[in-house]
């Protein structure tokens, strides 16, 4: 029989092991895989929508029309705080148009 602190124990030490896997971030020169989105329905036109007032050490990306593949329809997605990376420039999502069809490009960063 395992004593009650052994067991509290245990938690802690998976709470900890759960904490950490999930708080993981690779660097940023680690390999990405990218998976494009392309659609022969054009996005909306982009909402306006006030600019919260700014963050400290945070730039602001504004949202973007996400396509639906379920659904058949783009759907709005809200702009979100972006912590800052010095030397690098932020370019949010957004659609491009190719031939007949729309490519989604991901938010990056860009030196």
């Amino acid at each position: 029989m395992i004593t009650m602190t052994r067991k509290l124990a245990l938690l802690a030490a998976l709470g900890l092991a759960a904490t950490t896997a999930a708080s993981y971030a690779p660097p940023a020169s680690a390999a990405q895989v990218s998976v494009g989105i392309s659609v022969g329905v054009p996005p909306p036109p982009p909402r306006y929508v006030r600019v919260p007032p700014p963050r400290r050490g945070y730039i602001w990306a504004p949202g973007y029309w996400r396509w639906e593949p379920h659904a058949h329809r783009h759907v709005w997605v809200g702009g979100y705080w972006v912590r800052v990376r010095p030397g690098y420039r932020y370019v949010p999502e957004h659609w491009v148009h190719h031939g007949r069809h729309w490519r989604f490009e991901r938010g990056h960063w860009v030196r």
